[in-house]
């Protein structure tokens, strides 16, 4: 790797360090970004033009299911079996009396990471959950403030393109959206209609899509598959807004399929250089003045871990926050066109705050979920919906298509002594390094959450005029996270946090973390992708003015 001169090495290129490679180029710097996945092509590698569309998913080219492992997961109390998943004709999706890992840590391994499966919801934190500690004696504060983020926040908005709602106005904004509200599709608006009936408030949500040209990209076309891969550019995935920005001005160089294995310390603590292998059994080192991490809150510290570096408070890979979700779906009596349509149009943040439902500490967001449930293709209806077979379940099948609605919840998760990330003592990956394995404990208080987003998504269907539940699932009985958080907590005090306030380490005052792992607490459902792209430009700007 000496044929490249970088003042700054990041490990990682989704929305943490796509975006501090980009400020970081901005401001003139030279930036070599180590990224262990492949490249993909939006125009190519997705597969919606293909028709076995549905059966496929987001076409992974390095396969994640194995790529960490579990602790196993509590049992199930018979308390909550109204939080148990289930289907009109499959019965429960868990049969044991245990929490199933089968949903898994859901994260792309490739250039653009996560934000390349997401569905591009991009919403800033709500003020009132970054002062958790303080407030409600749980999880942490934040050591940054809202109107610090502020202004991180808007520059990614507008290099992105994010569009939005100048209706809603639970985040204070200097400047608007760069760009109108994405249209609500037909189906959102008659769940509009319940939250209407409700009396809850329910607006475009803000999201990483265009809703008309922009930068050189095309405004969505609403086919509703943004987890399977979007074939068009439309969605703001890092690869092809932060990190083609930065490439562009010919200071960035993004090393793909390069598998760090450890990072390395001089005699000071200062990190010397980063050891990664891209050809089986053959180590390459990269030395740097600079070094970033952001390999998201699974991995990162995993990494920290097999260097045996940056843990003096025991902190690395403690407070682990999860997704925390619920989605209940319905039949509609007639015809809604439910499979068109951007997933996640509408977004309702009534209840968003830490303080916003009577007896439990933690807020959550409610937003449309039929797409995301992946009812968006005939195959699904017929196994899940429908049944049968023969006439009849033809007939169905014409009468039922696209009629399905479903309602999801998004709510904060707390860290409890259950939650971690450690290494696995037993199982290796190719290279022979210790996986990372993800121990995940929700007690009373998450239980108590999830009850609550249950009842809403219910009262939501309800209010809109349908009445017969065909499905439900959440994460009481089963793991399944695409948000994680907080193994690299964020603070001043270095025997209570890992990294302070600007993201660099309180151990190694050359190395920085730019990814979820450093949120102290995960918000009331918010998609994180926002927030860690200003994060990590704010740390970008840090590492600039510092150096």
């Amino acid at each position: 790797m000496s044929d490249f001169s970088a003042d700054v090495v990041i490990v990682g290129s989704g929305a943490g360090g796509s975006a501090a490679a980009w400020e970081l180029t901005a401001a003139g710097l030279e930036v070599l970004v180590l990224e262990a996945g492949p490249r993909y092509d939006f125009i190519t590698d997705y597969r919606l033009d293909r028709p076995n569309w549905e059966q496929t998913g987001f076409p992974e080219k390095v396969p994640t299911a194995d790529r960490q492992t579990f602790a196993p997961l509590q049992k199930l109390d018979p308390e909550w079996n109204d939080l148990r998943s289930w289907n009109r004709i499959r019965g429960l999706r868990n049969t044991g009396d245990r929490r199933s890992a089968r949903g898994g840590y859901k994260h792309v391994v490739g250039v653009g990471g996560a934000t390349l499966y997401f569905t591009g919801e991009y919403h800033r934190m709500n003020p009132a959950s970054m002062r958790m500690r303080s407030e409600f004696g749980c999880a942490a504060d934040w050591p940054v403030s809202y109107n610090e983020l502020e202004p991180f926040y808007a520059r990614a908005e507008r290099l992105v393109g994010t569009s939005g709602s100048q209706m809603d106005t639970s985040r204070p904004r200097r400047t608007s959206f760069p760009l109108p509200e994405l249209p609500m599709s037909y189906a959102t608006r008659r769940l509009r209609s319940g939250f209407a009936a409700l009396g809850w408030t329910f607006h475009a949500n803000p999201l990483a899509v265009l809703s008309e040209p922009y930068d050189d990209r095309p405004s969505c076309n609403f086919c509703g598959n943004c987890n399977r891969g979007c074939p068009r550019g439309d969605k703001g995935t890092a690869d092809i807004t932060f990190l083609r920005h930065a490439e562009a001005t010919g200071r960035c160089r993004v090393v793909t399929g390069a598998r760090v294995q450890r990072l390395e310390a001089d005699a000071s603590g200062r990190i010397s250089r980063a050891v990664l292998r891209r050809r089986e059994g053959v180590d390459e080192s990269v030395e740097a003045p600079v070094f970033i991490l952001a390999c998201g809150a699974v991995e990162t510290p995993r990494l920290l871990l097999n260097s045996a570096l940056g843990n003096g408070s025991g902190l690395v890979g403690r407070n682990f926050m999860e997704t925390i979700a619920w989605t209940s779906i319905g039949l509609s009596d007639d015809p809604v066109g439910s499979h068109r349509g951007h997933p996640s149009d509408g977004s309702c943040w009534d209840f968003n705050r830490p303080d916003a439902v009577p007896g439990t500490i933690g807020g959550f967001r409610i937003t449309p979920a039929t797409a995301e449930a992946n009812l968006v293709g005939p195959i699904n209806y017929a196994a899940r919906v429908v049944g049968g077979f023969g006439k009849a379940h033809k007939e169905a099948m014409r009468k039922s298509f696209g009629q399905a609605l479903g309602v999801g919840a998004f709510g904060e998760s707390l860290p409890n002594a259950g939650t971690f990330i450690d290494l696995d003592p037993e199982n290796r990956d190719a290279d022979g390094l210790p996986k990372a394995r993800i121990h995940s404990h929700l007690d009373d208080r998450e239980s108590s959450r999830l009850r609550g987003m249950a009842s809403h998504c219910r009262a939501v269907l309800d209010a809109a005029g349908v009445s017969e539940l065909i499905e439900e699932s959440g994460t009481y009985d089963e793991f399944g996270s695409s948000h994680v958080f907080g193994t690299c907590r964020m603070g001043a005090d270095p025997d209570t946090s890992v990294v302070d306030p600007e993201g660099r380490s309180h151990e190694s005052d050359n190395l920085y973390i730019a990814d979820a792992s450093v949120f102290p607490s995960s918000g009331g459902g918010e998609s994180p992708a926002l927030t860690i792209s200003a994060l990590a430009m704010r740390t970008a700007r840090t590492v600039v003015a510092r150096r």
